[in-house]
């Protein structure tokens, strides 16, 4: 990760020339790209043989240079608060050898300026989509279970692909495509490579597991006795890869066979096989060493709808309707009627009935899923998402723990990486940590209210927060805490939902595949977007 990907020059210079950030002059003499933002500039460039370490030099207009950085990568995003607003910068960058001998590899001007609300939407749902497409494992195309910045992997997890993750990422890479930071022949490569390693990694009655060897398809066990098949990751896998196949379905020949390839990993799931043999519920685990030992069944309500959606919508191996209402629905005692902050739910929610779970409960089942119009004889899902979110956001408003920085600009409690290890953060289980995901991902059902979140976590908080792949995980200015630190499980809901926000395309692409619209009438759904 420490070089440069080719592509990215396209993307960067796509950036440039819809900002009119840079000066293009001196961007086609200078081996040195940069991209200026409101708070930041982006310095890219190619690696110099030899070179142990690069030296980043700026200047305001005039030709006294002050060093900014000394970094090993090829990549610098510079926050410039420090020198102001609206800027036009002079950089400088050399090369140095072990030797101490320096070489300038080039000098470059750019411009900071100020952006629209829906432009500075549009960098930080960019700079997410990076981990997805630049961020990716290699040799399957999926996306790493997580990055850190530091190159820290303490499982030595690096290579380590998630399938769940993956099938978020996706709406990114669609969204990557529809915005022109790849093309669609770019798209097709990565999703055929994608395609073609799962259908060679291990599966289990069609399942896959919750990570993957990147570099060989075998499974990496998430714990002891899951080792095998993982239906709710791979239900978020086949959320994203439906989508994939209804973009692809009427295109190039390239294009027809991805989806043709999608569709038969799609039959090749034996949703049924994970009832037990039948009973009125599906079971979370199988595992080839274990069998049924952690005997998990998906029982509602948490972030496992979509699973019961497509194990009613397969083709081959769907189960019947009365696992839904006698499993996830536990024969109606699902329902609650819970107010908290003026908000009501009418969903028992698992371990957390008075203020709802963690955020991520109102994005992973919804990035193919459109909760708008939708409704059942248990929720309206549009309804209790938003009412979730904001019981989530008044908890941090009110934040009767006195948590530094917490208000209607920091909220946002999901599960992420904590202060001491990994948590899943709600209301009544608050440990002072926001996670950007949590505030940002729920775009479309509280937008102004998630935009002041992005907005102050980017020009107050800054390098703290935002590197090469957008937000970091977490946050806590309490502890001050600022782990460099990525998972993909936060940063996809990231990219999908604001898209979801903004063009809804994620949601057009899922729910126009006709197998979800059989199995959402099969489970008695009512869907008026």
């Amino acid at each position: 990760m420490n070089n440069l990907p080719r592509k990215q020059v396209f993307l960067l210079l796509a950036v440039i020339a819809f900002w009119g950030c840079t000066s293009n002059e001196t961007a086609t003499k200078s081996p040195i790209q940069a991209t200026g933002y409101p708070r930041h500039v982006e310095l890219t460039w190619p690696a110099q043989e030899g070179a142990d370490k690069y030296e980043i030099w700026v200047s305001s207009g005039d030709n006294n240079f002050s060093k900014r950085a000394t970094i090993r990568d090829t990549l610098y995003m510079d926050f410039v608060n420090d020198l102001g607003n609206n800027l036009e910068l002079n950089y400088r960058i050399t090369s140095v050898e072990p030797t101490g001998e320096t070489r300038e590899i080039g000098s470059t001007k750019v411009l900071t300026k100020d952006l629209t609300d829906e432009q500075l939407i549009d960098m930080v749902q960019y700079y997410t989509f990076r981990y997805f497409w630049e961020g990716a494992e290699p040799n399957s195309g999926m996306a790493r279970e997580r990055i850190h910045i530091d190159g820290n992997y303490p499982q030595n997890d690096e290579s380590v692909v998630t399938t769940g993750g993956t099938g978020f990422g996706i709406y990114g890479l669609l969204a990557g495509i529809d915005r022109g930071w790849i093309t669609r022949e770019e798209g097709a490569d990565r999703f055929e490579k994608m395609v073609n390693f799962l259908a060679e990694a291990d599966r289990f009655h069609g399942v896959w597991p919750h990570w993957l060897q990147g570099e060989t398809g075998k499974v990496k066990a998430f714990s002891k006795k899951d080792d095998g098949g993982d239906l709710v990751e791979s239900a978020f896998l086949m959320q994203g890869l439906l989508a994939v196949r209804e973009y692809y379905k009427n295109g190039s020949e390239k294009e027809k066979t991805i989806a043709q390839k999608i569709d038969q990993l799609w039959k090749e799931m034996e949703w049924d096989w994970y009832t037990q043999g039948g009973q009125d519920v599906l079971y979370w685990h199988w595992s080839p060493n274990y069998a049924w030992d952690m005997n998990f069944p998906l029982e509602g309500y948490n972030e496992c709808l979509i699973t019961y959606i497509l194990a009613a919508a397969s083709p081959t191996h769907s189960v019947p309707a009365s696992v839904y209402h006698k499993g996830w629905a536990r024969s109606g005692d699902i329902n609650t009627d819970v107010e908290a902050f003026g908000y009501k739910l009418t969903l028992k929610h698992n371990g957390a009935e008075k203020m709802g779970g963690p955020l991520f409960w109102a994005h992973y089942s919804y990035h193919g899923l459109n909760p708008k119009g939708l409704e059942d004889r248990y929720a309206n899902y549009w309804q209790e998402n938003k009412n979730h979110t904001l019981i989530n956001r008044a908890w941090c408003i009110e934040n009767k723990d006195g948590y530094k920085g917490y208000g209607e600009d920091l909220w946002g409690l999901t599960a992420s990486y904590s202060v001491n290890g990994y948590a899943g953060h709600r209301p009544g289980r608050d440990l002072g940590v926001i996670t950007p995901t949590a505030a940002l991902s729920s775009m479309p059902y509280t937008p102004q209210e998630s935009l002041k979140v992005l907005k102050n976590l980017y020009f107050n908080y800054g390098e703290k927060v935002f590197g090469r792949y957008g937000f970091y995980d977490a946050l806590s200015p309490e502890a001050d805490y600022y782990p460099e630190r990525y998972l993909a499980i936060d940063q996809g809901p990231i990219v999908a939902m604001i898209e979801n926000h903004r063009s809804g395309l994620g949601w057009k692409l899922f729910m126009g595949a006709p197998e979800i619209q059989d199995g959402l009438k099969k489970l008695e759904f009512s869907v008026n977007p």
